[in-house]
């Protein structure tokens, strides 16, 4: 664990020269809101070349290239239509996998980090899996849903939060967290698996199944928080004082004090970018969709980061930008 006192010394001492950069070039301010390796543990001793990429994939998705390694999260790419933007959410809606879509986009991948199972998160995994080798942690709904979907029990590696996974050249703590609440005070298909069940057939077939966050931190790079929902466990997150802080925006505001908590439990980031913003709907695309409600909600959200922690750098990302922290 790090010393939280050196740590917050040189994080504030360098946030008045904090860069970040997307393909190179310094982004100020708010940006606008517009062979793979087999299911083996990995070599310790491989060591990263070149910068470090976070693109991002839309909802809380991302893909992160560190050297010959990609670390992807929550990788949705097949943004079905369910009707939830156009007010008719159909729950029994089919899950399909779009691989026209995918497969330009996922060449390789050597993890994948699960924050919770719902078909925005969870639906593109199993698939993304197959095709690439890559070995899946998360919860164990997730690890149960996998063998549903016939991914072997050698590549899903089932975690509850406090784990730190070593891959020589950059590490993974899992984090026990918190799935958001709607204006009723409830959570969307809530339940576990705590066996393996049939093969998901509609959206429906995959509720939260717990959720956790990740910190990924980076040999001589950046560390990085993946939020997947927005609701906080702050005592969770003692010691962690990532650098960059991918953090959901919540559609409603049932859970109290969510951005004053979360930013003062990771010690106010150098940067945070919103996530989970856009119409997660429509095609990948620049700029992205966003809802006028949420596009309100984005709005307010950057106001209070910037009254909360007024040091840190709001970055909204954009599809598919290599941004470099």
């Amino acid at each position: 664990m790090p010393n939280l006192d050196r740590r917050r010394f040189l994080r504030d001492a360098a946030a008045t020269t904090a860069l970040v950069s997307a393909g190179g070039l310094a982004v100020g301010g708010t940006a606008p809101a517009q062979a793979a390796p087999t299911a083996a543990a990995p070599t310790p001793t491989a060591r990263r070349t070149g910068a470090v990429s976070f693109r991002w994939w839309g909802t809380a998705g991302w893909r992160i290239d560190i050297g010959d390694r990609t670390v992807l999260v929550d990788p949705f790419l097949s943004r079905i239509d369910t009707g939830l933007f156009a007010g008719a959410f159909d729950t029994a809606t089919p899950l399909t996998v779009r691989t026209d879509v995918i497969d330009p986009r996922v060449d390789r991948a050597t993890t994948v980090l699960v924050t919770h199972t719902h078909w925005d998160h969870f639906m593109d995994v199993p698939y993304i899996a197959e095709r690439t080798g890559a070995r899946v942690f998360g919860t164990l709904t997730a690890y149960h849903l996998g063998l549903a979907y016939g991914v072997p029990a050698a590549q899903l590696s089932a975690v509850k939060g406090g784990e730190v996974l070593d891959f020589g050249d950059h590490r993974i703590e899992v984090v026990s967290s918190l799935h958001s609440r709607n204006a009723a005070y409830s959570v969307a298909f809530p339940g576990v698996r705590v066996s393996q069940p049939a093969l998901p057939a509609t959206i429906g077939d995959l509720p939260e199944g717990d959720t956790l966050g990740y910190l990924l931190r980076v040999d001589d790079g950046p560390s990085v928080y993946f939020t997947g929902a927005s609701d906080v466990a702050e005592r969770n997150l003692t010691g962690l004082a990532p650098d960059v802080a991918m953090v959901a925006m919540q559609s409603a505001t049932t859970t109290g004090d969510y951005l004053p908590r979360l930013l003062a439990a990771l010690e106010y980031p150098k940067v945070v970018v919103p996530v989970h913003y856009d119409n997660f709907e429509t095609p990948l695309q620049n700029p992205p969709v966003v809802a006028p409600t949420d596009r309100t909600r984005l709005n307010e959200m950057i106001a209070a980061i910037r009254r909360i922690s007024p040091r840190s750098r709001v970055l909204v990302p954009e599809y598919e930008t290599a941004y470099h922290f």
